[in-house]
């Protein structure tokens, strides 16, 4: 099962001024935080002859990305690594999700799974699975 992140936003600081957008939740709650993953975010449709799955994954290689079935679903699973900044910086916001992602997509009856197809470009992932004849 797939979680999501809470985040705690508080909109004051302790002095009493705004100090921008609290991402990060107490220290005491980044253990529950860290063992959380992200969920993908996917555009699924139909062709007249392809069932295809989209996913923006910036900043991650397809040969990094896991796709696999399990029954009659279709799991994705992969690891977007934060790129290296400064080491002291001070976010104004932090909306981009870095780390573990996945999301299990439940797949139709009247598809040729042998015969699916990935590909990325420009951040873009793409599984095309062709459909079968139905009876």
């Amino acid at each position: 099962m797939t979680k999501k992140i809470k985040n705690e936003k508080p909109d004051k600081s302790p002095e009493g001024h705004f100090d921008g957008p609290a991402i990060i939740p107490p220290k005491a709650d980044l253990g529950a935080v860290f063992d959380q993953e992200g969920e993908l975010v996917v555009d699924v449709y139909e062709t007249k002859s392809d069932f295809v799955v989209l996913a923006a994954i910036a900043g991650i290689q397809i040969k990094d990305i896991d796709i696999s079935l399990e029954k009659d679903m279709m799991i994705i699973k992969g690891n977007r690594c934060e790129p290296q900044t400064h080491p002291d910086k001070k976010y104004f916001y932090q909306e981009c999700y870095w780390g573990p992602f996945s999301r299990k997509i439940i797949l139709p009856e009247n598809i040729d799974i042998d015969n699916a197809d990935a590909q990325m470009e420009k951040g873009l992932l793409t599984i095309k699975i062709p459909k079968t004849e139905t009876a």
